[in-house]
């Protein structure tokens, strides 16, 4: 996708440069617009409690490692870690083992804002005590943390130092946009939108190539760097139909006020048309089967389970009956995630005026609004294939 800024063009190929979820503690940071996916990721804890009893207990003098693969900002990423770590604690402590020290790293694009997601970190405990007088200890954290920036879609740790993989809410960001979608003289070139959701056939098989070669690297990577017993699990956006120009909730969000609003600002004389049709979300919520056949063809890994889960509305709102809350929800929502691209491409001043425009058209729709977008994750529980 080819960002303006000032007129200054920012090819494709340094997206994963540029993008980011909305940084800072504002009202319309990821921080602060997260709590959907909180709920969400609550809710599948089961299914992540199960995909770590698969994972292999050694006594070892070297770390236990835990990965959490796009970790953004936020106490999200930090609460499911601690999850994850106390229920490995749990399984060394039920099996006798002597209890290895514990290592959790962070991973996002470079341009993701770690420093507020380190300020929410508790405190290390007391590693001269018991693992366990650690863990029991309040507002102390029983592992070592440091942040590793860089795509996920390609190699970040060394060969086979990786217990536990773990991935939420991230594979559905494309690691570019495809390059016959952004050609004008190409065929699928996703003119008038600025989202696959409505678009024709050709334009969503380019997104459906881009992300399954993009599934294909992530596993690649993960392949060599996760030690033979370890587990991962991954969950991504969703969705129900077999259809890629339907895609449900994420089309809700993008597709339709979303759109509206570049449309509004070009109607207006604010941007040109040009401008609008060169601007694309990256993301593609895949089906199961479109999931599956990148699993599958890798080879790399064997699946333990694979399900669509309904996670709900990515809405959070105190009073769902208020049209306007409904409405600023949605903007600040949209904004969380794609603000940051949005910026760069017509700059600060009029992106205002885009998500003003959005939380407007959504406010107008609110009731029906909340009762129509509704999330489906793919969740997938991986091993090695033997």
């Amino acid at each position: 996708m080819a960002t303006v800024a000032d007129k200054v063009v920012v090819p494709t190929m340094q997206l994963e440069r540029l993008f980011s979820m909305k940084g800072g503690k504002g009202e319309s940071s990821y921080a602060n617009n997260s709590q959907a996916q909180a709920r969400h990721a609550k809710s599948m804890l089961h299914l992540v409690k199960e995909n770590l009893d698969l994972a292999e207990l050694q006594a070892s003098d070297n770390p236990f490692v835990v990965v959490d693969l796009g970790c953004a900002s936020g106490s999200n990423t930090i609460n499911v870690v601690d999850v994850i770590i106390k229920h490995i604690i749990k399984r060394y402590e039920a099996s006798g083992l002597k209890q290895p020290e514990f290592s959790a790293f962070f991973t996002d694009l470079p341009s993701n804002d770690f420093n507020s997601l380190f300020q929410l970190l508790p405190p290390l405990g007391n590693y001269g005590a018991r693992t366990e007088e650690c863990v029991a200890a309040n507002n102390h954290r029983s592992y070592f943390t440091a942040a590793v920036p860089g795509s996920f879609y390609r190699r970040l740790f060394p060969a086979k130092t990786v217990n536990i993989f773990h991935s939420a809410f991230s594979l559905h960001w494309l690691s570019q946009m495809p390059e016959i979608v952004v050609d004008k003289k190409s065929s699928a070139y996703n003119k008038g939108r600025v989202f696959i959701h409505g678009s024709s056939a050709i334009i969503a098989n380019g997104y459906k190539k881009q992300f399954q070669t993009d599934l294909r690297s992530f596993l690649s990577a993960r392949s060599v760097e996760m030690k033979r017993g370890g587990s991962m699990f991954l969950v991504c956006l969703g969705r129900t139909s077999l259809d890629p120009t339907d895609q449900g909730g994420p089309g809700l969000l993008f597709g339709t006020h979303f759109q509206d609003a570049w449309d509004d600002l070009v109607k207006e004389g604010l941007i040109s048309s040009e401008k609008r049709d060169s601007f694309n979300i990256p993301v593609y919520a895949p089906s199961l089967q479109d999931f599956r056949e990148v699993v599958e063809s890798d080879g790399s890994f064997t699946i333990n389970k694979l399900e669509l889960f309904k996670g709900g509305s990515p809405l959070v709102v105190n009073k769902p009956d208020d049209a306007s809350e409904v409405g600023r929800a949605l903007a600040n929502s949209c904004r969380s995630v794609a603000g940051v691209l949005v910026d760069a491409h017509i700059g600060d001043k009029l992106s205002d005026e885009l998500f003003h425009r959005v939380a407007s058209r959504a406010t107008s729709h609110g009731k029906v609004l909340l009762e129509q977008i509704q999330f489906f994750h793919v969740v997938a529980s991986l091993s090695f294939a033997n």
